[in-house]
């Protein structure tokens, strides 16, 4: 088991490391040209390398402690989670393509203050994905879980929303119960209407 050093703690998780070829094949499918890519990035295994999104994967990048927030209940009670790295303090989620679009239109219908921005990159933008290989450079980006499959699963906006709201309980709660109704009014007047006859 290896362990990936984030902000607030250290995550676990047995798929971080290295791209093996068949995830760095699936990661360069996203490009314009994709052997030429990959031919590009294996002669600099250690260098980033820029990919679009929006037809291989969409990418939610969240800030750093409330994305670990995330991937804690990912792991610990839903669905699992597929490539995640960690870039300049923020953690990046590879998601279906097509969440970047939905994501943000589901937590606004939900109304989840509490939920920091995220940062949704579908198409039309373009992530920098780690190396192929670690470099020595500690403010490098790199995977927390690396791809390791030419099919990885992908959370779509359902999970992901999921785990927001999820993370965002954990966050504000306090130990609280939290409600999507709004706070009682503590001034109103109440009456027993359940004695009248």
């Amino acid at each position: 088991m290896s362990i990936v050093e984030c902000d607030e703690a250290p995550l676990t998780d047995d798929a971080a490391g290295e791209v093996t070829p068949e995830g760095a094949a699936w990661l360069v499918s996203a490009a314009t040209h994709p052997r030429s890519t990959l031919a590009l990035w294996e002669a600099r295994p250690t260098a980033p390398l820029v990919l679009p999104c929006g037809t291989a994967f969409d990418v939610v990048s969240a800030p750093s402690v409330f994305g670990r927030r995330m991937l804690d209940r990912l792991w610990s009670q839903g669905a699992g989670v597929g490539p995640v790295a960690r870039h300049r303090g923020r953690l990046l989620l590879f998601a279906a393509p097509g969440t970047a679009h939905r994501l943000p239109s589901l937590l606004h219908w939900e109304e989840w203050a509490a939920v920091p921005p995220l940062l949704c990159h579908g198409t039309g933008d373009a992530v920098t994905v780690p190396a192929l290989e670690r470099s020595g450079h500690p403010e490098a980006a790199r995977w927390v879980v690396a791809p390791h499959t030419r099919e990885p699963w992908l959370p779509g906006p359902d999970i992901l929303l999921w785990a927001c709201v999820r993370a965002a309980r954990d966050a504000s709660a306090g130990g609280r119960r939290l409600s999507i109704f709004p706070p009682a009014d503590q001034d109103a007047k109440v009456y027993d209407v359940s004695r009248r006859r």
